[in-house]
């Protein structure tokens, strides 16, 4: 007797099944290529980028000591059709989604992975004068003003997480003279212990840090501080906003259901609480019941489990609850430090704190990793594993899972 293959799927129909993916970031590239797990299914990919965009290394594109560009020929299977272009409207009723460019592409199933931008702050001056680091623009139009400045001048950093301390030290090793503004905290995410090594770290490279600062006004060449009851004004050549981020409009302009970030809404399963042909992935998704930290920890994960749902309401069965868990959270600083700190599988910072020249090493093979997983998906579909048993659905919350076959 012939023992099943388990990722054996049926023969194709005479039409493939049409799954669009939005976004070809950390989620929505190894989410196509898993996808190709199912013969019956046909994969576009659309991207507002002719390449993929290793997002973790965008402050060291500004810095100009890392190229995040890769092909597509390297990270999506050859099969994969990619569109570059930009949705602007998703008809989920025809199941059409609208581009910048004027076409339009349909679709049987769709996967939402556009990913996330930053956030402006409520700050005056700050939308006119200040840059961001959060995406590929904004990481290029920082990259070109910062070639017209002279080494030295004043760049301030407004945002005290871990965007901020990597963007921070990577300027000031460049020669810049940097200030990084908390707003109360810096590396609020880590345990005290990583917490005094990123500042000590910092300090090594000149960087100014004003914790408990708060900036309250930008213009072109200052940034005025607030801090314990007194203002300052103070020169800055550049200020970069790394104070949090957002997903873009596209499934609020779509009529979907958003949280207050603009992530579109899902269930415990990545299926959007609107349509059930819909499936969200990374960071541009809000799953019920769940708290995740916007990643490629989380994303590549998220990614997978997401063409998993999709190829689970193909097959009619219900799709698996999103199961996540973290392992730790590596900060560099600079190219020649970082503070790696574990945490448990819920994110929260274990004791176990790996600093200096061993740290960054483990920072940079993070960094080559997350696109070697891609690219291993992209030839083994099914291949990526992660690491499970950390955060899941909150108790009591309901899943919206279904047998229904939607085809």
């Amino acid at each position: 007797m012939t023992t099943p293959n388990p990722t054996t799927r049926p023969t194709p129909p005479h039409r493939p099944i049409r799954v669009l993916v939005l976004g070809a970031g950390y989620a929505g590239a190894l989410a196509a290529n898993r996808l190709r797990r199912d013969p019956r299914v046909e994969v576009t990919v659309v991207n507002p980028q002719p390449f993929f965009v290793q997002r973790i290394r965008l402050h060291q594109w500004v810095a100009r000591t890392a190229d995040p560009q890769v092909g597509f020929d390297h990270v999506l299977a050859s099969d994969i059709r990619v569109v570059v272009d930009t949705a602007t409207r998703i008809d989920a009723a025809r199941r059409r989604v609208d581009m910048a460019s004027g076409a339009a592409l349909d679709y049987d199933h769709l996967i939402y992975a556009v990913g996330t931008g930053a956030a402006t702050p409520m700050i005056p001056g700050a939308a006119e004068h200040g840059f961001g680091v959060a995406d590929w623009v904004a990481a290029q139009q920082l990259r070109d003003h910062l070639e017209t400045l002279d080494r030295h001048e004043p760049v301030t950093v407004i945002g005290g997480g871990l965007t901020g301390v990597e963007l921070a030290a990577e300027l000031a090793e460049r020669g810049f003279g940097v200030r990084l503004v908390g707003g109360g905290a810096v590396a609020g995410s880590v345990g005290p212990r990583a917490r005094r090594a990123l500042l000590v770290q910092l300090g090594r490279l000149g960087v100014e840090v004003l914790e408990s600062g708060r900036v309250v006004d930008v213009t072109s060449t200052t940034v005025t501080v607030a801090d314990g009851g007194q203002r300052r004004e103070l020169p800055s050549a550049t200020t970069v906003l790394t104070t949090g981020f957002e997903a873009p409009p596209l499934a609020e302009d779509s009529g979907l259901t958003t949280d207050e970030l603009g992530r579109l809404c899902a269930d415990v399963t990545l299926t959007s609480v609107d349509d059930p042909r819909i499936v969200g992935a990374g960071d541009a998704v809000s799953i019920d019941g769940m708290t995740l930290r916007m990643s490629c920890q989380a994303a590549q994960p998220l990614g997978a489990q997401a063409a998993d749902a999709v190829l689970a309401h193909l097959d009619g069965v219900a799709a698996a609850e999103v199961d996540q868990a973290f392992v730790a959270q590596c900060t560099s600083v600079g190219r020649r430090a970082a503070t790696l700190q574990f945490t448990r599988r819920d994110d929260s910072p274990a004791r176990m704190v790996v600093t200096g020249r061993l740290a960054a090493l483990a920072k940079e093979t993070v960094c080559r990793g997350t696109v070697w997983n891609i690219h291993r998906e992209s030839k083994t579909p099914g291949a990526f594993r992660w690491l499970r048993g950390g955060t899941r659905p909150s108790a009591g919350r309901p899943s919206s899972a279904s047998a229904t076959v939607v085809r």
